[in-house]
């Protein structure tokens, strides 16, 4: 069974990845679901589904949370994921190419189309991981490093195992 598990990225990946990503026709898109795969811990769907209001405060600036509705999320698993400095970086980057901003629209989108679907995601990130030559690595792989992470450095701020748990949005402890 771990066999069939995605890989979780290590530093100099990442590293890679981020280089990579410099070089593709839609850098900052393409930077940010990076970002939030890795950083925020999102799945595909998420992604996909990710609304302007989601990362939003009422005046439109950033907020210091994505706030991921049920909707989009896997399941009933929506919740308040905290919004990390590169995420936000990335956010800025794009928001200003958006301008102005529909908060009911996606923040992801393609260039036939105002959405992705989650397939668009999953098969961006295949094409990256195939290209770099990363074997085993998959759209779960930036999730899975965030939850890896979380669960070794949370003790550093004092959290334990369920906040990890809270924050990969698990309804089970053995499931984190």
């Amino acid at each position: 069974m771990l066999q069939n598990q995605a890989k979780a990225l290590t530093p100099a990946q990442i590293r890679t990845t981020l280089k990579f990503i410099e070089d593709t026709r839609f850098v900052d898109r393409n930077r940010l679901i990076f970002l939030l795969s890795i950083k925020a811990g999102l799945r595909a769907k998420e992604i996909s589904c990710l609304k302007w209001s989601m990362i939003l405060n009422s005046d439109g600036s950033i907020s210091d949370v994505i706030s991921l509705t049920d909707l989009a999320s896997k399941g009933n698993s929506g919740g308040s994921i905290p919004m990390a400095r590169e995420v936000r970086k990335a956010i800025v980057a794009l928001k200003s190419q958006c301008e102005p901003i529909n908060p009911a629209a996606r923040v992801i989108t393609s260039q036939r189309s105002w959405t992705t679907n989650p397939q668009f995601i999953v098969n961006l990130f295949f094409n990256w991981y195939r290209q770099l030559g990363f074997l085993g690595c998959s759209s779960h792989s930036g999730r899975r490093t965030f939850i890896t992470n979380a669960a070794r450095n949370i003790g550093k701020f004092g959290g334990s195992i369920r906040d990890v748990q809270e924050l990969a949005r698990h309804r089970s402890l053995a499931m984190t």
